[in-house]
């Protein structure tokens, strides 16, 4: 019974009223919104995709990045190094480094590593070619290059085609982890999430660190989960200790 008195006590609530007005507009789809639509339709409908994420350990990465940039002719990015690290890698596992084409699988000598870059309008994916012959200032610089070209819509389709391998960074978004669709023809994507500072347990001992996600993607048509998982330890192995990359 007191419990019941108490309740009926309860003061009413009181939800203001919201007035409003609802309006909706028609965005025309333009054709590189359709390309993306067919192209990212049919690769994750058709491509069987299976995905694989490990955590790097980017102390080292930091320290290096901080003391090359003393010397750089351009700014290096954690991204030039994700790519050039990358590049070393594809060309220790050149089984992630192929394509899919029905009847035959196209396994590549030449590392042409796509740069996913978000414009207003959508996507566009312009290409490092031979990345893993090119220094990290060089692959800064042509980072750099693309982005101003696809600012202001200069890029050729030479630009944005042939690549063998993709990788999509959205850690400047504060981004931690993600998974990305397959860009055609390759068979992976790397999606790589932001750099974060966290604790690190090691050998039983709690330490600061800093650790950064990557997701690798695979048409699995094409790739093998042992095969995509061989590759990506040997990236988070260059990436944790970047001299390696110099090889």
């Amino acid at each position: 019974p007191k419990a019941e008195g108490k309740a009926a006590e309860a003061p009413a609530v009181h939800i203001p009223k919201v007035v409003g007005e609802e309006h909706s507009v028609d965005v025309k789809v333009t054709q590189m919104r359709k390309t993306i639509a067919k192209r990212l339709s049919e690769s994750k409908f058709t491509a069987p995709h299976f995905y694989i994420t490990m955590e790097i350990n980017m102390d080292k990465a930091i320290a290096a990045r901080a003391s090359m940039n003393e010397m750089s002719p351009v700014k290096l990015s954690f991204n030039d190094m994700v790519v050039k690290a990358t590049a070393a890698a594809l060309r220790q596992h050149p089984d992630v480094n192929v394509s899919w084409h029905g009847d035959v699988m196209k396994k590549h000598s030449h590392i042409h590593i796509g740069v996913a870059m978000a414009l207003p309008e959508g996507l566009i994916v312009p290409v490092i070619r031979f990345a893993d012959n090119k220094s990290l200032s060089h692959i800064s610089a042509e980072v750099k290059d693309f982005s101003q070209k696809a600012k202001n819509k200069q890029l050729t389709p030479d630009d944005y085609t042939g690549n063998t391998f993709t990788i999509s960074n959205l850690g400047m978004f504060g981004v931690e982890d993600f998974t990305a669709i397959v860009n055609p023809p390759d068979a992976c994507i790397l999606a790589v999430g932001g750099i974060k500072e966290t604790v690190i347990v090691k050998n039983g001992e709690m330490k600061p660190g800093n650790v950064m996600k990557v997701t690798l993607s695979c048409d699995h048509r094409a790739v093998d989960g042992a095969v995509g998982a061989a590759f990506l330890k040997t990236l988070k192995g260059l990436l944790e200790d970047p001299v390696r990359i110099l090889i």
